[in-house]
């Protein structure tokens, strides 16, 4: 083994959040052993606290220019998000504040948000486009997500979002066409996306345009995932049933029956606290999609108009007190759950799974949804590597 690492750890496979004593041994990035027993390493550490799968977070829109600042302060004191973006803001105004960034720029306001969510114990990161709503900005924006990969900082697994709203000054359908015909094959010939996205919503793209889309993704070999129900149901999610996808986003608004579609297909519900705060909406009934037997994740939405936060333990906190999570489905939420919701390998503590770890310093792995944020890990590994270290006191 090339590292044994010592101490109290929880695996999150097959929803087993108990702690227990041992080793896990790692050979080249990936989890080689897990035991009782010891394992004869070229270096051995033995750690405190609780050691956790890295975190997962499984829906973000880390790339981006500008800030709205100003559109907070409004909503805060009133005014509705639809009639903030009709004149203007919301999107548009960020699509705006990305294009006029360089390339480099944008990298770098990235990097940060990515070191702050790992400084969190987030090591995989599904990162969407969607700022730059043409061609030549789309396939920016993946650039500078798959890059936060290719040095190290994350994992990283990417979606095309050219769906995110249409640009200003242009004709809804010819943007559609535009998607499906120049963006998507553009997008699919270069490698840059897993996944594709769509957001389909009052407001925003209808469910007709949805499945030309997403249909058009899959036919060149993407996976399909949705931002559904946050503000009126249109179907989304029982599209993204049919169409065998991974994640339906949001999901304030949904019908029973697409929530039975989603179990049966296994579509993750992905649950964004950030947002609903912020726009100070109902959230999701945990009771109400545990009862139809819908698994659950946590994402962060980190992005500049609803969810500008880095803090998943925090988003988990609040899944559990807005939504009505157990502190059980909310530790998986970040973990096992938010990997399948990402479609990536992760979140949990297995043989042949990547060796990242975030290790806690508490006793009991579901203070990740007991404390109300500021949680940190005293040790994040990376394939192996320690790439952050935090504080070591427990707090809790």
């Amino acid at each position: 083994m090339d590292l044994a690492l010592r101490g109290r750890f929880c695996t999150c496979v097959d929803g087993d959040v108990s702690v227990h004593e041992g080793t896990i041994g790692v050979r080249d990035g990936v989890i080689a052993h897990v035991g009782a027993e010891p394992v004869e390493a070229t270096e051995e550490r033995a750690f405190d606290g609780c050691l956790l799968p890295g975190l997962v977070d499984p829906h973000t829109h880390l790339v981006f220019g500008g800030t709205r600042v100003d559109e907070f302060a409004r909503r805060m004191a009133g005014e509705d998000y639809r009639t903030i973006a009709a004149e203007g803001g919301g999107i548009a105004r960020t699509v705006r504040g990305t294009r006029e960034a360089s390339e480099e720029q944008l990298f770098e306001l990235a990097a940060g948000r990515a070191r702050a969510l790992r400084a969190g114990g987030v090591t995989t990161i599904e990162v969407k486009s969607g700022y730059g709503l043409s061609t030549e900005h789309e396939l920016r924006l993946l650039r500078v997500a798959k890059r936060l990969e290719t040095e190290g900082l994350v994992r990283v697994t990417t979606s095309f979002l050219g769906a995110h709203a249409v640009p200003p000054d242009t004709e809804r359908g010819a943007y559609v066409d535009e998607v499906c015909h120049e963006q998507l094959p553009a997008v699919a010939e270069a490698g840059l996306a897993d996944t594709c996205d769509v957001y389909c919503d009052g407001g925003a793209f209808t469910l007709a345009e949805a499945r030309r889309i997403l249909e058009t993704a899959k036919g060149l070999g993407l996976k399909v995932r949705a931002h559904v129900g946050q503000f009126d149901d249109l179907g989304g999610a029982g599209l993204l049933a049919e169409l065998d996808g991974l994640s339906a986003d949001h999901l304030e608004q949904v019908s029973d029956a697409d929530l039975d579609r989603m179990a049966e297909a296994c579509v993750v519900a992905v649950l964004l606290p950030g947002a609903w705060r912020t726009l100070r909406q109902t959230p999701p009934s945990a009771e109400r999609l545990r009862a139809h037997g819908v698994t659950m994740a946590i994402g962060t939405d980190l992005n500049p108009g609803t969810s500008p936060t880095p803090d998943l333990s925090l988003c988990a906190a609040l899944g559990v007190r807005d939504a009505g999570m157990t502190l059980e489905e909310a530790l998986l939420g970040v973990t096992a759950h938010a990997a399948m919701a990402a479609g990536t390998r992760g979140g949990r503590i297995a043989v042949g799974e990547p060796a990242d770890f975030a290790i806690f310093p508490v006793t009991d792995p579901r203070a990740l949804g007991y404390a109300l944020g500021g949680l940190r890990p005293s040790a994040v590994y990376l394939a192996g590597a320690l790439v952050h270290e935090g504080p070591t006191a427990s707090l809790w």
